[in-house]
């Protein structure tokens, strides 16, 4: 009875803990490099630079993650050994997600000061990120109860990431800006977001109660060869993390900023534009966060995620024809938006199947093995994600400028940071960003429109294919790993 008690409780301070960390991640993950385009005057060359910044940022994550997931396992405290990396990761996020929109710096100076704030970023989100899904098997090693951890956590991971989602571009762009501009905008932004990541994330450390049998566990050492052990002894491990990987590269290019500069070219510089395609966009899939639960004890992943592929097909080719052949207007604004909501979908079903596979190849590596180490298998799962979310810039950027769209950005700045400077009007801001929009050509936004769309879906189904190939772990091969297991425990 105690312990359906403490089931229950965390099935609801788990996933609270989740809302500001996603605002967090949504802020610098879809609206990072908004800010950058839009409130700082760039070259080809210094935004090359920043690309490059984040994807060797991303790289740096590919031993940082690991090894703060073997950190995790070795930390014995009265709190666990999850807690308090919590506490320590969201306080240091928190104070560098202030300083990145805070500080007004130009040029070169300000290329240097985002390759150190960025780095920052990593480091500090790595450590309650990775202890906050390192959680999950944790909690529970029953399937059907994992299965509503892990929903419940994306259900309000999604619920924080389109609360962001919905309020940023309205609050940053437009006539609606904080301030009257997009500096100041996300300046102010950014510090609300800082302070709500730690209140949420209190529910999950003073409400959450795991399982602490790993304290009787001998401490695991600190070694590269152990976390490289782990990863490539574990088959299913390094299918699954391809596999993620390329899903989320697809997955991420529309909110990498792609989706948001072509609304901006095609629609207007308002940012309820945006906030309405993200929002229907994300809307559809409160749909699986809720019942994926239910449906995964009627339909097996494998079939379901036939199911997921057909329909983000479906919305990719809407809004492709839709932006190639509609005249622009609220009709094809409409379309091309409903479209998104048919593909994200899919998309997102594929990463409700992709992160419980994931977190299925702890009880795998507890059979090969006969260790769990759910810090270091759970920390691939956000490395991916980041790795993921800097090819993702990098296509974006490239972008940008192969179809010279920084010409365009970098007019929108200037007339940003005068704006901000008191020097012009908002009034003359809009009209000067309108008139200047009207200069992009049909081929830019052409260019836009093929990146988001026929990428992503490309990327989807070779996830896809692989995942029907090479991942095995399906729901009768987790029921039999785990009944082995159970003898054994006997």
């Amino acid at each position: 009875m105690e312990e359906k008690t403490i089931t229950r409780r965390n099935l609801i301070m788990f996933p609270l803990g989740t809302v500001g960390r996603d605002m967090v991640y949504n802020l610098i993950t879809s609206y990072l490099l908004s800010f950058v385009l839009f409130t700082h005057k760039l070259t080809a060359a210094q935004l090359s630079a920043i690309t490059a910044i984040m994807v060797a940022a991303r790289i740096f994550d590919a031993l940082n993650d690991p090894i703060m997931g073997n950190i995790i396992e070795r930390t014995r405290t009265r709190w666990g050994k999850f807690k308090p990396w919590l506490v320590i990761g969201i306080l240091t996020t928190s104070l560098v997600i202030y300083l990145a929109f805070n500080v007004n710096l130009q040029g070169w100076a300000f290329v240097w000061f985002f390759g150190f704030i960025y780095f920052m970023y990593s480091i500090t989100y790595t450590m309650h990120d990775i202890a906050y899904w390192g959680m999950v098997p944790a909690l529970s090693s029953d399937a059907d109860t994992r299965n509503k951890y892990t929903s419940r956590a994306t259900l309000f991971a999604g619920i924080g990431g389109t609360l962001a989602g919905a309020f940023i571009p309205m609050l940053t762009a437009g006539e609606s800006a904080l301030g009257g501009n997009a500096v100041t905008a996300y300046g102010r932004v950014a510090l609300i977001i800082a302070i709500l990541g730690p209140v949420f994330l209190a529910f999950t450390v003073f409400g959450v109660k795991e399982q602490r049998n790993y304290n009787d566990d001998p401490l695991p050492p600190i070694s590269f060869k152990k976390i490289a052990g782990t990863i490539t002894g574990n088959d299913q491990l390094m299918w699954i993390s391809l596999i993620f990987l390329l899903q989320q590269v697809g997955n991420g290019i529309v909110m990498a900023g792609v989706g948001q500069t072509y609304i901006y070219v095609e629609f207007g510089y308002q940012g309820i534009f945006f906030t309405a395609f993200q929002m229907l966009g994300m809307i559809v899939t409160a749909f699986l966060m809720i019942f994926y639960p239910a449906i995964s004890r009627r339909m097996q992943r494998k079939k379901l995620m036939s199911v997921l592929m057909t329909v983000s097909v479906i919305g990719y080719l809407v809004m492709l024809f839709q932006g190639l052949f509609l005249a622009t207007g609220n009709i094809k604004f409409i379309l091309i938006t409903l479209g998104y909501m048919l593909a994200n979908f899919g998309q997102y079903g594929f990463y409700l199947i992709m992160m419980i596979s994931i977190m299925n190849t702890v009880e795998y590596n507890e059979y090969l093995h006969g260790t769990r180490d759910e810090g270091i298998v759970s920390s691939l799962r956000p490395f991916l994600t980041k790795m993921a979310s800097a090819l993702t810039v990098a296509i974006a950027n490239f972008t940008y400028i192969i179809f010279n769209i920084i010409e365009y950005t970098n007019g929108i700045s200037e007339l940003e940071q005068a704006a901000n400077a008191g020097d012009i009007t908002g009034e003359a801001k809009a009209e000067a960003i309108t008139s200047l929009l009207q200069g992009v050509q049909h081929s830019q936004t052409t260019g836009l429109l093929l990146v988001m769309t026929v990428v992503p879906c490309a990327l989807m189904f070779l996830s896809f294919i692989l995942y029907k190939k090479h991942y095995k772990l399906d729901e009768a091969e987790y029921g039999r790993i785990c009944a082995e297991l159970e003898k054994r425990k006997a």
